[in-house]
């Protein structure tokens, strides 16, 4: 049996908080995006020229961990994400695992928000393998996928049943 991953985007609750102040408590400051090609957190693609865009500070193991009731202690991190500045439709439902078109690393996590190891993946069609194996060890709760240059976050993937489908 093959088990398809899910990248989860950034909540919408949580993204109404970000774009009022965002994780580091400064106000949003959009702009119209001239170029397009941003990596958008809340719908999980790429802007468009002309759409309007905000770069936000966001500590998304910090928001897992207060789900959760644990405290990821030294592992909170908060770092720059884009995402639309205003509501978007999210991703798309059916959409394959967004941002593999260049090395990332796969993050993994315990229960207890402390980082377990990591992996860089450098091919797209790695990606499923790379989760599977992290998903294999029960330790882990979740991942991140992160960029490799920058070590952005660009979105988790949850080891819940519910958030994983057969």
């Amino acid at each position: 049996m093959t088990t398809t991953y899910t990248a989860q985007p950034i909540a919408p609750r949580v993204l109404k908080e970000l774009r009022a102040t965002d994780d580091a408590g400064r106000p949003p400051a959009p702009f119209t995006d001239a170029e397009g090609g941003a990596p958008l957190r809340c719908c999980l693609g790429r802007s468009e020229p002309g759409d309007r865009i905000a770069l936000v500070s966001y500590a998304p193991l910090r928001r897992w961990a207060a789900e959760k009731g644990v405290d990821p202690a030294a592992y909170d991190e908060v770092g720059p994400v884009f995402i639309h500045a205003e509501e978007c439709a999210g991703p798309d439902a059916d959409a394959a695992l967004p941002f593999t078109n260049a090395h990332r690393t796969i993050r993994r996590y315990s229960a207890e928000g402390h980082i377990l190891g990591g992996r860089l993946v450098e091919e797209p069609a790695h990606f499923e393998q790379a989760l599977g194996e992290a998903f294999d060890d029960p330790a882990v709760a979740l991942v991140h996928v992160r960029a490799v240059e920058y070590g952005c976050f660009l979105y988790e993937v949850r080891g819940d049943r519910e958030l994983r489908r057969d």
